[in-house]
């Protein structure tokens, strides 16, 4: 049978949470690079004029609606919409789109355990030797690893929002934070890591094209989880009078300073080993940064400071990695858990176990889209390239839903709950906010410029990825 609605104990277990669900792989690899190669820290003041004026107020209007209903993205939609089809369709999506990201996650999260554990045990070589990720990937034994997440994940999930969500927040994000901070000390102190560190924060404006401010504006918006209905579900878990406003402020900066961090770390690695590295030549994929070029990296630091201290350093990396994938994966699976319980009344452990059934299921076909299985391999195809499984549930959940959803509920907001309401509601637990710069702005954004922006950001995706043709190459 369903239990009371769940609330986090309080504001640290919260913010750890929503960092947690923020702080990603992309944030690790992905971030640091695509400032590199889009302006350093031009892209770096984009990255955060986006955060602060675009995604904060987003993020404020998620985060009132489940508190304001105490429901998951559905019943949230569909209670203040008055059931009417377009408010439960946005509900809808708001449910899907993260199921189906986490299937992708699943994917990656699996290799990096993968990766966790043939480095701890010290199979350096084998993992930065040329072809290795191309056999990994199309090796079933990455069935066992599947099991061992899906038991981590789910025990967390088992424990429910305070018990669960709460406490493994608050024992992985510091942990996620030390290491992180320890590798950046370590790879600081190599030769030569100065110049990636020159490479990643010397702004070059000439750099900022239409298209890198898109590819900016989309990265904050996917790194502060928007749009997949997660700060929808945790603001739910928040308590009356809590203050949601503060806490949001401190989710962002945390999200950012982490993204951030995470290029002080980057960065100076790879030109501390291959000092003539030219930024243009490194991967826009995380996928390929984290699997292909970093064991490379550790292998050849071995040749400075030995081959089991590089073993350990990229242990270390391995585990910062599957920390913060954990920590997305289980906010991610949250969502349609939380969904599933309200829909059909039932417990959390029947909840868990209808996602975990199904989402394995799903995994295994995206897994085995790399060559395995030949059908998924080659699924469909659009604009000219041919798509796996893997392919497609990335493109339009992640690439293309993403920003769809944002602009729905600027949307929901601005002519159907209404600002009022949202304001009231951000009131209470701070009450000096209806009387803030940031109330004012938040008022006037989230129904004019923003929703105009996600639109634009929604049109130009569709283009690309399924018609090959880029809206913003003109600008």
């Amino acid at each position: 049978m369903a239990t009371s609605r769940e609330h986090f104990s309080s504001k640290l277990g919260f913010i750890l949470a929503a960092a947690g669900s923020a702080v990603g792989i992309g944030n690790l690899v992905g971030f640091p690079v695509a400032a590199t190669k889009n302006g350093g820290g031009a892209f770096l003041i984009l990255y955060a004029l986006f955060v602060a004026f675009i995604c904060l107020p987003v993020m404020l209007a998620e985060m009132g609606l489940g508190r304001k209903t105490q429901h998951s993205p559905y019943r949230a939609y569909t209670e203040l919409g008055d059931n009417k089809p377009q408010w439960r369709l946005a509900g809808i999506l708001a449910t899907i789109t993260p199921f189906m990201i986490a299937v992708f996650y699943m994917v990656i999260t699996v290799w990096i355990f993968g990766y966790l554990v043939q480095s701890l045990m010290g199979n350096l070589n084998d993992l930065a030797s040329d072809g290795y990720f191309g056999q990994f990937v199309q090796n079933y034994d990455f069935v066992y690893y599947l099991i061992a997440v899906t038991l981590v994940v789910n025990v967390i999930l088992m424990g429910g929002v305070k018990n669960g969500i709460e406490r493994a927040s608050k024992v992985l994000m510091p942990t996620l934070f030390v290491m992180l901070l320890s590798l950046v000390v370590f790879v600081l102190t190599l030769d030569n890591a100065w110049a990636g560190v020159e490479f990643y924060l010397v702004p070059d404006f000439s750099k900022i094209t239409g298209d890198v401010v898109n590819g900016a504006l989309a990265q904050a918006f996917f790194s502060l989880s928007l749009g997949m209905g997660i700060l929808i579900t945790y603001g739910s878990y928040f308590r009356r009078h809590d203050d949601i406003v503060t806490s949001g402020k401190l989710v962002a900066v945390t999200d950012t300073s982490v993204a951030f961090i995470a290029g002080l770390m980057t960065l100076p690695a790879i030109f501390a080993i291959y000092p003539d590295t030219n930024p243009e030549s490194l991967s826009d994929s995380s996928v390929s940064m984290i699997f292909s070029f970093f064991p490379k990296i550790f292998l050849a630091l071995s040749e400075i400071i030995g081959y089991f201290p590089a073993s350990v350093a990229a242990t270390v990396f391995f585990l910062l990695a599957f920390v913060a994938a954990i920590t997305s994966l289980v906010s991610i699976i949250e969502v349609p858990t939380s969904s599933f319980m309200e829909k059909f009344n039932v417990s959390r452990k029947r909840s868990l176990l209808v996602m975990a059934s199904s989402m394995t299921v799903l995994t295994l076909i995206a897994a085995t889209s790399f060559g395995l299985v030949p059908f998924f391999t080659e699924f469909v195809s659009y604009a000219d390239q041919s798509k796996s499984v893997f392919d497609v549930i990335y493109d339009i959940f992640y690439d293309t839903i993403l920003p769809l959803n944002g602009l729905l509920i600027c949307l929901f907001v601005g002519f159907r709950w209404k600002r009022a309401r949202l304001t009231e509601e951000l009131s209470d637990g701070n009450a000096a906010y209806a009387k803030s710069w940031l109330h004012s702005y938040v008022n006037f954004s989230i129904t004019t410029f923003i929703p105009v922006i996600l639109a634009v950001i929604f049109i130009n995706t569709v283009a690309t990825k399924y018609f090959g043709t880029s809206l913003l190459q003109l600008f």
